[in-house]
């Protein structure tokens, strides 16, 4: 049997911290790439989640240990819904306090949760697995543009009676995929929002 020789270790008498997360590198696609490759999966990497009463403020910060700007919002044990850091850093939690809509005692924001601004799962944009197996990229960039929406849910049905929620796309990730400038992106969500505006009004 070979011998090792043992490695050195030390005793650290002070505090310790843990190194800054780097950037994700994501690989350059074209169009016509196969639509999973720009596919989350939950079944190979760990889904990011946060509780459905956490308040935002700490989940900005969970979102900036995990190195992202998305989590899953959970509640015991089942998806709620999807909160960004837009949501947190934008209008919605000023809105939320101003509202009737907020019940808590004070109403500051500190004491704005994740329920009161997040997305819910039932206006989330859902594909089914097996038609994104079938697309490609560029599918994938018609249906956000035609949504309107930042996020898709990847869903897989387990069985009649259970949805797996077995993935999520961003489009933020399928535009710097692609290779989208930035004036090209907000131009696009611009042409977007108008469109939505006005069919909105046709109802």
């Amino acid at each position: 049997m070979m011998s090792h020789r043992a490695l050195s270790t030390e005793m650290h008498p002070g505090p310790a911290i843990l190194p800054a997360r780097k950037p994700r590198e994501y690989t350059p696609l074209a169009a016509h790439a196969p639509a999973r490759a720009v596919m989350v999966d939950f079944s190979v990497e760990c889904a990011q989640t946060t509780d459905l009463h956490c308040r935002v403020d700490v989940a900005l910060k969970e979102m900036a240990n995990a190195g992202v700007r998305t989590l899953l919002v959970m509640d015991h044990g089942t998806l709620a819904g999807l909160i960004t850091a837009y949501d947190i850093q934008g209008e919605k939690p000023v809105q939320f306090v101003h509202s009737t809509d907020c019940i808590h005692p004070r109403c500051r924001h500190e004491d704005v949760e994740v329920a009161d601004v997040m997305t819910p799962i039932e206006a989330l944009p859902m594909l089914q697995l097996a038609d994104l197996d079938k697309a490609v990229v560029g599918e994938v960039m018609e249906t956000f543009r035609r949504s309107g929406r930042t996020h898709l849910l990847v869903m897989n049905k387990a069985d009649e009676e259970v949805r797996e929620v077995r993935g999520l796309i961003s489009r933020t990730r399928v535009e710097r995929q692609l290779g989208m400038s930035q004036d090209t992106v907000s131009l696009q969500r611009i042409e977007t929002e108008i469109a939505n505006f006005f069919l909105a009004g046709r109802h």
